[in-house]
């Protein structure tokens, strides 16, 4: 009997993935539950598909995926229940420099400290700092470019923090407007 639960595919292949994504220490890929349950990997997509779905409709439950792998969480909207029930602080409160460089690297990631400096206008080495201290932000790679400055991008605490299932959540950027240049009183037009 073991022989056949490991050999076949389950008969409720969304209660097994629940289950999988439930016991695994943090994200998986697909890739992993696929050769677990003995199933096509388009096949476990298209199952977590449909479970997603179902969790967005009708559970407290969420898959999050970044990076090509998945995981279970609480939905965001249930944060502070979660919080409150085990006894956890308020979510910590990240300053303005540490969202501005959250915001840079979210969305032009992967980017390097001197890329988002020149962003800010400003240094971020602290605010880097704090942000890999916090696990909202990872090294991931090495830039091809003089001095091979490192390159940063977001985690999937990044996510969690902000209650977000993926990087196609983030709200869209809306592009600037052109500012014309304000006339000058007194200067001469020619």
């Amino acid at each position: 009997m073991s022989d056949q639960i490991q050999n076949s595919p389950p008969k409720n292949i969304q209660a097994a993935l629940e289950a999988l994504l439930f016991i695994a220490p943090g994200p998986v890929t697909p890739h992993q539950l696929a050769e677990t349950i003995n199933l096509s990997v388009d096949k476990v997509e298209k199952e977590l598909a449909i479970l997603d779905k179902r969790y967005q409709e009708e559970c407290g439950l969420r898959l999050q995926s970044h990076g090509g792998r998945v995981q279970l969480t609480t939905a965001p909207e249930l944060a502070p229940l979660a919080e409150k029930f085990l006894g956890l602080d308020a979510t910590s409160r990240l300053s303005r420099a540490a969202l501005e460089a959250l915001a840079i690297i979210a969305y032009r990631q992967p980017v390097t400290r001197p890329e988002i400096d020149a962003v800010r206008g400003v240094n971020s080495d602290g605010v880097l700092k704090s942000l890999l201290n916090k696990g909202l932000v990872q090294e991931i790679g090495r830039a091809d470019a003089p001095g091979r400055p490192i390159l940063y991008g977001i985690t999937a605490e990044f996510l969690q923090h902000f209650g977000l299932d993926s990087l196609q959540k983030l709200p869209l950027l809306e592009p600037l407007e052109s500012v014309e240049p304000a006339e000058t009183p007194g200067l001469l037009k020619e």
